[in-house]
């Protein structure tokens, strides 16, 4: 997993609460274990139309934001069933930050495990951020370091994150790279129980 330190991008406005994770990708896109080419199905009945045509009202379609790196949306985003394709859609399309005033639990933990960096804050925060995301000059910098978010003027909104998920995405450390770093102390005892009970190393 790719470490997160600090992101500078054009910011995306979603204007729109509830946002569950079958929006996000559309059951159809969950027949593949791959990570990519997931991007195709991101919020695809709101960016497509009926007749497969791109819907131009929608933001992420809009040339302003076509590549954005972060998203600014609604209440209980990533709400609905526990899909690891919903963060995995949203890093394919590039964006590695979302900010909101509330997450459904299991997205929110998926993102942290991904690499994608979620931000809670206030609504009035995240108005703020929504006007200044629609306006001509839409570019954030977050900074996990500092746990801060920069506006195009300079003015600067903190935030709070757990010290254990903070340092996690700042080294990259996903569940396995956490496994990883006591590999040491896992052989020890392995090597350990070959000696003690060397019948459980038996071939089947």
């Amino acid at each position: 997993m790719d470490a997160f330190k600090s992101l500078t991008g054009p910011a995306a406005p979603l204007r729109m609460s509830n946002v569950d994770t079958d929006m996000i990708i559309p059951k159809q896109f969950l027949k593949t274990t791959e990570r990519t080419g997931l991007s195709k199905g991101l919020f695809y009945e709101l960016k497509t139309n009926a007749d497969g045509s791109d819907n131009p009202d929608f933001v992420l379609n809009q040339d302003a934001y076509k590549d954005a790196n972060i998203l600014v949306a609604g209440a209980n985003f990533g709400c609905g069933s526990s899909r690891e394709h919903a963060p995995w859609a949203l890093l394919d399309q590039g964006i590695k930050c979302v900010i909101a005033p509330s997450f459904a639990d299991i997205f929110y933990n998926n993102c942290f495990k991904n690499g994608i960096l979620p931000i809670t804050l206030p609504q009035a925060q995240i108005d703020r951020l929504m006007d200044e995301a629609r306006g001509g000059n839409h570019i954030f910098t977050v900074d996990l370091e500092n746990m801060q978010i920069t506006l195009p003027e300079g003015e600067t909104i903190p935030f709070d994150l757990d010290g254990t998920r903070r340092n996690n995405l700042l080294e990259g450390l996903d569940d396995i790279g956490l496994t990883l770093q006591s590999e040491s102390h896992i052989s020890d005892f392995e090597a350990r129980r070959k000696l003690t009970t060397p019948w459980l190393e038996t071939a089947g």
